[in-house]
């Protein structure tokens, strides 16, 4: 066997001044290092406060485990002060147990400015935070990102940032009106904040294994958390309880969860897929706990020019574990989540030397988002990550119908899961109801309307 090349970290290369959607998804990491010119004339150095040692104010929407661990993480940059000086959620728990684990890692870093109810993000948005974190279930994230942007603020939004193809819209409208405005976005797809992605990314697209023509995706666990009804609840909030077992919530755990994995193939393939089907069902969630989601999908991507993605997620304990991303080339094959690329033969040709830990990237891309803010800088990551949502949309839209879905159908579709802007109180009525057996309607192939 030849003994693999080592790399070093290198500087990033310089932002691209626009171009094809192809050249957008090849350099969305890159456009992180450097920054560039917003709409108008206006650049992102005069667009943008050039914080400096100034302190930079954040606001937290949604304090649940992501919310509190991405404030967390943006208390943990350096380069000058960071404050978390409101905070908002549905559950007045959530805000407390926030504020508290919160004060207690950062004592004097926390305000005590705390809202609660369906309508508490407008607070934080009224308030004079120059950042706000966004981390509530993602069917609201549509509404939040676009008012936030309308109220002049930069923005970090966790994946994914739609439920539906109407709210992958609105999140992409207000991303350009973020551009406009030189405010910065960033979407928590870590993984582009990881030096070992990027480095491995960019040897493929070098063509390190030749021109791709196979990927395989996975996100295959034990499943989540479920919550039990309470007495008392009223259906809206027991939904909002329970966010992850609802589509127009959650979007299923395609959606969800093994988003970070398509988001790598397409990156790697420097484009989304044009057609896509599937299969998946529920094999375990048999409860009335359970909502609707499926506990597996299996969905077959096709790219412009043919390549394909292999695409798997399943949530069923006592099977095969596994959360990676791998591509076979012309020339080779890349195990892409290990930083390894490998011959035809299957000679180990190269490997990153990074030692990154898992949950790094995390922690990297506040570090990259408030360096940039600090510099002057005005980074903006609201398309690929509504074109990565959009994508794993289409393939719930796949593996819901039973039918092949192409990409202009799935993204033009105008089927809405849920009017958010409507929801204002925990007395309103869901957008999704039991039968009389407190069942949910579930999705059948060959039956269901997707587009």
């Amino acid at each position: 066997m030849s003994k693999p090349a080592k790399s070093k970290p290198t500087n990033d290369k310089a932002a691209p001044n626009g171009g094809s959607r192809r050249r957008f998804f090849k350099d969305t990491s890159l456009l992180l290092a450097g920054g560039a010119v917003v709409g108008g004339g206006l650049t992102t150095a005069r667009a943008a406060h050039a914080f400096g040692s100034d302190m930079i104010k954040v606001g937290l929407v949604g304090c649940g485990g992501r919310g509190s661990g991405a404030a967390d993480q943006a208390l943990n940059t350096s380069g000058g002060d960071v404050r978390i000086t409101a905070m908002a959620d549905i559950f007045d728990n959530n805000v407390q147990t926030a504020y508290r684990a919160l004060n207690g890692k950062h004592p004097g870093k926390i305000d005590d400015n705390r809202f609660v109810g369906l309508d508490a993000f407008k607070e934080v948005l009224a308030s004079d935070v120059n950042l706000v974190i966004l981390a509530t279930p993602p069917g609201f994230r549509p509404l939040h990102f676009e008012q936030a942007v309308a109220a002049g603020k930069n923005v970090f939004m966790e994946k994914p940032v739609a439920t539906d193809a109407p709210g992958v819209r609105r999140v992409i409208a207000a991303g350009e009106l973020a551009k406009q405005k030189g405010l910065a976005v960033q979407v928590g797809l870590q993984r582009h904040h990881e030096y070992r992605y990027k480095e491995c990314i960019a040897r493929l697209h070098d063509g390190a294994i030749g021109e791709p023509i196979l990927a395989r995706a996975y996100w295959n666990a034990a499943g989540v958390w479920t919550r039990p009804r309470r007495e008392g609840q009223t259906e809206l909030e027991y939904q909002l309880t329970n966010w992850y077992y609802f589509n127009w919530l959650c979007g299923d755990h395609i959606n969800e969860q093994h988003i970070h994995n398509i988001d790598v193939i397409n990156w790697v393939m420097q484009s989304h897929p044009i057609t896509a089907q599937g299969q998946g069902g529920r094999e375990v969630r048999k409860g009335l706990n359970t909502g609707q989601i499926f506990d597996h999908h299996m969905v077959e991507f096709t790219y412009d020019g043919g390549a394909t993605m292999l695409s798997q997620c399943r949530h069923i304990p006592g099977c095969w574990s596994d959360v990676t991303e791998h591509v076979h080339g012309t020339k080779g094959y890349c195990d892409v989540s290990a930083a390894k690329i490998f011959d035809l033969k299957g000679n180990l040709i190269w490997e990153s030397e990074a030692k990154e830990v898992q949950g790094k990237g995390w922690q990297q891309e506040h570090h990259d988002l408030f360096a940039l803010l600090r510099s002057g800088k005005v980074p903006n990551e609201a398309e690929y990550g509504a074109i990565s949502t959009m994508t794993s949309i289409m393939g719930r839209m796949a593996t819901y119908s039973g039918n092949i879905v192409k990409w202009d159908d799935a993204f033009n579709s105008e089927i809405s899961l849920a009017d958010i802007d409507a929801m204002h109180d925990f007395d309103d009525p869901a957008p999704l109801l039991p039968n009389d057996k407190g069942e949910y309607e579930i999705a059948v192939p060959g039956k269901s309307k997707v587009v």
